[in-house]
């Protein structure tokens, strides 16, 4: 063999050794993972006490996986994470899913990773005037997690268009503002606001108080059990980190596993993991234990909001169906 021939077949070998550890060192050794606040984000506390995702990890091969997690109050600047990178798993409502979906079908790709919980959401005021959505006024404040983009600002859209008609939809949207459960509940109770459409607990809670009572449910706009939270992720994540992103999956469906097989452990780990001091166990219990409250991985009713998203120009996508939203994880799944 020539001295080039043997050069050139040193070089060969060394791309094809450098391909080698490269494709071994393809999973991440550290993810970031979004959290909000609420019940309705239990599995994920759960998997992080427990660091189950760790543990999953461990079972596919990936060892020390380090995992960060985050808290956000709304769905804009977690979204905005998760396109920078900086972000690998982010959760949330419907709504900023679906939309995100619609904006990156022809770059990022975000795709749903699986639902997390079915639970109705309920507007709840202390405005003694007010008993249903027609009766607010322009004097009346809203509090939401997100303006426009929200979960419970896309399901008040839909209210509205049922109550108003469908040219209507977006005729309590200027009495919207955003802001967390916490400080929407806190913002009732002092005045600052005066409807909160919210999540568990807070939205229990704020039903204890003096004058404060349910003008919607989410379940009444839908047509049944729905969707509230979902976790999501970018597609190359997906496709470069199949063993890390298995062991998210396993480790959610394991969480979820141990909620529903003792509600009151989970209440007991609700309420370690909050430091809540407002809510007693049995109220978290009496929350778990709703029969319209549900953990589970099934997407309900996503389509619906997909439908009216595109009917009034938030989105222009028009899929056939739920499970082009979502990674093949939860495509055996009898979503809707």
């Amino acid at each position: 063999m020539s001295i080039k021939r043997l050069f050139v077949s040193a070089a060969s070998a060394a791309v094809l050794a450098t391909v080698g550890v490269a494709g071994a060192r393809a999973e991440v050794d550290h993810i970031t993972v979004a959290e909000q606040y609420g019940v309705s984000y239990l599995p994920l506390m759960i998997m992080q006490q427990e660091k189950l995702i760790q543990k999953a990890a461990a079972a596919e091969g990936v060892k020390n996986l380090k995992v960060t997690w985050v808290k956000f109050a709304g769905g804009g600047v977690m979204n905005e994470a998760l396109l920078s990178d900086s972000l690998q798993f982010a959760s949330g409502g419907v709504g900023p899913l679906v939309i995100l979906w619609a904006k990156t079908r022809d770059n990022y790709h975000v795709k749903g990773v699986s639902a997390i919980n079915s639970m109705p959401l309920l507007l709840n005021t202390n405005n003694p005037k007010v008993h249903s959505i027609k009766d607010f006024t322009s004097k009346d404040k809203i509090a939401l997690p997100g303006v426009k983009v929200s979960i419970q600002a896309v399901t008040l859209e839909m209210a509205a268009a049922k109550a108003f008609g469908f040219a209507h939809y977006a005729k309590l949207d200027p009495l919207t503002v955003t802001m967390s459960h916490p400080d929407a509940m806190a913002a009732m109770a002092s005045g600052g606001v005066d409807a909160h459409f919210g999540s568990p607990p807070f939205q229990e809670l704020e039903l204890k108080m003096k004058g404060v009572h349910t003008v919607l449910n989410s379940f009444d706009v839908l047509g049944g059990p729905a969707t509230f939270n979902l976790i999501w992720a970018r597609q190359s994540f997906y496709k470069k980190n199949p063993k890390v992103y298995k062991a998210f999956v396993t480790a959610l469906d394991e969480s979820i596993a141990k909620i529903n097989k003792n509600k009151t452990w989970a209440a007991k780990q609700y309420l370690k993991f909050t430091h809540d001091k407002r809510d007693s166990l049995a109220d978290i219990v009496d929350i778990l234990n709703n029969p319209q409250i549900k953990f589970t991985t099934t997407p309900l009713h996503v389509m619906k909001y997909v439908r009216f998203l595109n009917k009034i120009g938030t989105i222009h996508a028009d899929p056939k169906s739920w499970k082009d939203l979502f990674f093949p994880n939860v495509h055996n799944l009898p979503g809707s």
